[in-house]
């Protein structure tokens, strides 16, 4: 993905290019069996979930998901006709929303049941926990069916559940989830409960396929950006393959050189070893620069990796470009992608930070300007 400088101190670009093609693998890969839902939650990790559901509409998508009510008026107000999924609870406060919206939330316990019927919100799906002992019921077939018998007016349209971890192929938690998962939607069905539509595997287990798990929808997020996280143990081969389709920037605010001995950044955590030529960026962990980065991240500068030296402060970050001293203020470096034949990816990073990609890409901070690309 080629990027094109822009007038901002720090700025992504995205590719809506890139996002479709994402969608359309995934897509491919799950059809006929099953349709998708698109996961645009959290400003679609990080990429502007308005943009990325106007991207996936054009693709002819019929479902988007989101975390909260907030996120699916957003995407509502924007013009957004698809179906939009609430997956992560609804708010006292917010019953008259989802209805007015057109909202499809997701029941986490039996006791909502009455609340969604007094609000005349006439369909939800339904979540059983299968042990990620998060959000979901843990309730029996009976309980289940006791309580949407005491709710008529109520539709449950959908049965669903969630991996905790589906890219662990050493572990049996997976096949005990879906085990589960099933016997409890056989007892349903057993008792006059059949939701039409079911779902389960999220990136991971579409990508890793797990048998029993791809039901009727499946639900990708970080696969729409570019993304799988790696297996453990003898995983399947990846049924499909994406890429990557944000790339961050910023730019150099100014560039000098400090003598053997010079203390760098906040606490003096990085002492130069040799003469060396600073640049200072234009991005900080108020951006989304990991703190944890400090004196260990890199990013490309001049085509190259360039190491970020002493502690990531809140609006800059100094790296060492003794390497590529051709550099000078107002160029760009690249926090995340790639120049020539030099990449940086979310979960390479992660991996120098000590935690995952998703963690990466959803902490971008809204000042950081976005910017697409067809």
């Amino acid at each position: 993905m080629k990027s094109v400088p822009r007038n901002a101190r720090c700025y992504v670009e995205i590719s809506r290019s890139r996002i479709a093609a994402n969608y359309r693998a995934v897509r491919d890969a799950v059809a006929p069996g099953s349709g998708v839902i698109g996961v645009v939650k959290a400003d679609a990790y990080g990429h502007g979930a308005v943009e990325v559901a106007r991207v996936l509409a054009r693709e002819g998508i019929e479902w988007l998901a989101v975390s909260s009510v907030d996120e699916g008026v957003t995407l509502r107000t924007a013009g957004l006709t698809q179906r939009i999924l609430v997956m992560a609870g609804v708010m006292p406060w917010e019953f008259e929303a989802v209805r007015e919206y057109s909202l499809t939330p997701v029941v986490h316990t039996l006791s909502e049941l009455p609340r969604f019927a007094e609000a005349r919100i006439p369909k939800v799906h339904l979540k059983l926990d299968t042990g990620m002992d998060r959000l979901g019921t843990l309730a029996e077939a009976t309980r289940i069916a006791e309580a949407l018998a005491a709710t008529p007016d109520l539709a449950v349209e959908g049965l669903l559940s969630h991996f905790a971890s589906a890219t662990d192929f050493t572990s049996d938690q997976t096949p005990e989830q879906i085990r589960l998962f099933h016997e409890k939607a056989a007892a349903l069905h057993a008792l006059g409960i059949d939701p039409p539509l079911r779902h389960f595997s999220s990136t991971n287990a579409v990508a890793y396929p797990r048998p029993g798990a791809w039901l009727s929808l499946v639900r990708p997020g970080h696969a729409i950006y570019g993304y799988v996280s790696p297996a453990r143990g003898a995983a399947p081969p990846a049924t499909f393959r994406v890429q990557p389709a944000l790339q961050w920037k910023t730019h150099i605010v100014a560039i000098k050189d400090v003598p053997a001995g010079a203390r760098v950044g906040y606490g003096g955590s990085w002492k130069a070893e040799l003469p060396t030529r600073l640049a200072i960026l234009a991005a900080g962990y108020a951006d989304g620069v990991p703190h944890r980065l400090s004196n260990k991240g890199k990013v490309i500068a001049g085509g190259r990796l360039a190491p970020i030296v002493g502690t990531v402060s809140m609006d800059l970050t100094t790296i060492d470009i003794t390497q590529s001293p051709q550099l000078r203020p107002g160029d760009e470096v690249t926090l995340l992608g790639t120049e020539g034949d030099v990449s940086l990816d979310a979960q390479q990073i992660a991996k120098t930070a000590g935690t995952i990609s998703y963690n990466i890409l959803c902490s971008i901070s809204a000042r950081v300007r976005r910017f697409y690309t067809d």
